[in-house]
């Protein structure tokens, strides 16, 4: 029988790094504007880099050694340290750009285990964060060129969607193995001639030198460039570009290919059951995107109180689209976070289980009618304030992206959007949230008695913040279920 007590390890180690006399390691970061203290034996045997870094760095006449990393935050190195020493991170209350900036620290460091972990994370959790920041972070993993997990990610998306990379405004500044990696997959979606159209733009935005008209290219031009995309010539499908694409856009640059392989794909035009010496690539694969007929299977409904053509319409609101979306072309996934029904109407579970939570969706059912009213807050509910800050002030271009409304629903035969036009105190937290639940300013649920079904003062104004009212006559109603969503948008 083993015992294994690392928590106390763990602490302890912690208690060394925090202790001042023993040390025998300096490291200055921000140009030398912070500084840390460190034991060599813990660094060494944690950190190939340190074991490396320390064999090289000569002690001073105190037997002390000083490293200097001038590219790293404090706080950063800070949780570097703590898991070097304890094994602990703590992630709670920190933006997502810290734990990608972390990431990369940590494979500096040649720490694998936290590398490893931190990439795992944003993959799980934080799929919407790297749609968001995509280029930023394929330019990131590429030029380290250490995470596999994340490049395979990347190039899923690039591979159904290219575009997000090909008709980037910085796609010319991408790494070539960037490039080279997504031209090796045989699942790309995009036809090869277009592919050919931007590898040749990538190549020629690498040698600003050459001239713009292509009838004045020398041969020592077509060689710089062929020099350039020897990488990724090979990968282009020639045999799956159409006679005309191969005579408009591959012949004028056929000084680019090999000799051989010109002959090949000229021979294949004329005659195309003749076998050819060069390497035939296989076409492509399209993916299919109307799945086969089966049988329904019965499926609980994403919502209780809306259906799939009102989340249309309110999807379309948010992007402020002129015609309604088709229930088939929805960009936005609606994830439940809470219902009544479900989880409970006290104000404080509201702010209990929302907290945190931004681009949501408040969708209410007025008991005793066919009304169906909600708001869309783009902003995040935070239940951190006290009473005396509880009316936050947003920026005029966070906050004119909420809307409220009322939907078409049995006997309501319209619906009604209402986007703010007072940008100030629009949205209640922190000290109210004993009686507040979600609040829009000229909407909002309200209890005395801790139940939004009970008491009869939920509240719909007459369009003090919003253009106009979404409900006749305004006033007070009661609810008999309501629900949050919080949108996470689809890529198409």
């Amino acid at each position: 029988m083993t015992f294994k007590f690392f928590d106390k390890l763990s602490q302890n180690f912690i208690e060394l790094l925090n202790d001042k006399d023993d040390y025998n390691v300096i490291i200055e970061i921000q140009n030398k504007e912070k500084s840390f203290t460190a034991h060599s034996n813990i660094l060494k045997y944690r950190s190939p880099y340190f074991r490396k870094e320390l064999e090289n760095v000569q002690p001073n006449e105190n037997n002390i050694k000083t490293i200097n990393k001038s590219n790293i935050s404090a706080q950063i190195f800070d949780f570097i340290l703590k898991y070097i020493y304890g094994g602990i991170v703590n992630l709670e209350n920190v933006e997502t750009r810290f734990i990608f900036d972390l990431m990369l620290a940590a494979n500096e460091f040649e720490l694998k285990e936290l590398t490893d972990k931190l990439e795992t994370l944003l993959i799980d959790t934080k799929a919407s964060w790297l749609k968001t920041y995509f280029s930023l972070i394929y330019r990131t993993i590429f030029n380290e060129n250490n995470f596999k997990n994340l490049e395979n990610y990347c190039n899923d998306i690039i591979a159904k969607h290219p575009n997000i990379i090909f008709d980037s405004s910085d796609f010319t500044s991408f790494p070539e193995s960037a490039l080279v990696s997504i031209l090796k997959r045989d699942d790309l979606q995009m036809e090869e001639v277009k592919i050919w159209d931007y590898v040749i733009k990538w190549g020629i935005s690498q040698n600003h030198t050459l001239p713009t008209n292509l009838e004045e290219w020398s041969k020592e031009d077509f060689l710089t460039l062929k020099t350039t995309l020897q990488q990724c010539l090979p990968l282009i499908r020639y045999f799956q570009i159409s006679n005309a694409e191969i005579f408009d856009k591959i012949r004028p640059y056929k000084k680019l290919l090999d000799k051989q392989l010109w002959l090949d794909i000229h021979q294949n035009l004329a005659v195309p059951d003749r076998p050819v010496k060069s390497i035939i690539l296989p076409a492509r694969s399209t993916v299919v995107t109307e799945l086969p007929p089966r049988a329904e299977e019965p499926k609980e409904p994403f919502s209780t109180i809306i259906s799939e053509e009102h989340a249309a319409e309110i999807s379309s609101w948010i992007d402020r689209k002129t015609t309604t979306y088709s229930t088939t072309n929805i960009p936005y996934k609606f994830e439940l976070i809470l219902r009544g029904t479900r989880d409970g109407f006290s104000p404080q579970t509201f702010w209990n289980i929302c907290h945190g939570y931004a681009n949501t969706v408040v969708i209410v059912k007025v008991k005793g009618t066919d009304e169906v009213l909600g708001g869309y807050n783009p902003l995040t509910w935070d239940n951190t304030y006290t009473y005396n800050n509880a009316w936050n002030i947003f920026t005029l271009r966070e906050i004119k992206d909420s809307f409220i409304f009322s939907l078409k629903n049995g006997d309501i035969q319209n619906s009604f959007l209402s986007r703010v036009k007072n940008a100030l105190n629009i949205f209640f937290s922190g000290g109210f949230q004993k009686k507040y639940g979600p609040n829009f300013g000229d909407f909002y649920l309200f209890s005395e008695k801790s139940d939004f079904t009970l008491d009869n003062v939920n509240y719909c104004d007459n369009a003090k913040f919003y253009e106009k009212p979404i409900r006749s006559p305004s006033g007070r109603f009661s609810i008999v279920d309501y629900e949050v969503f919080k949108l996470v948008e689809i890529l198409k």
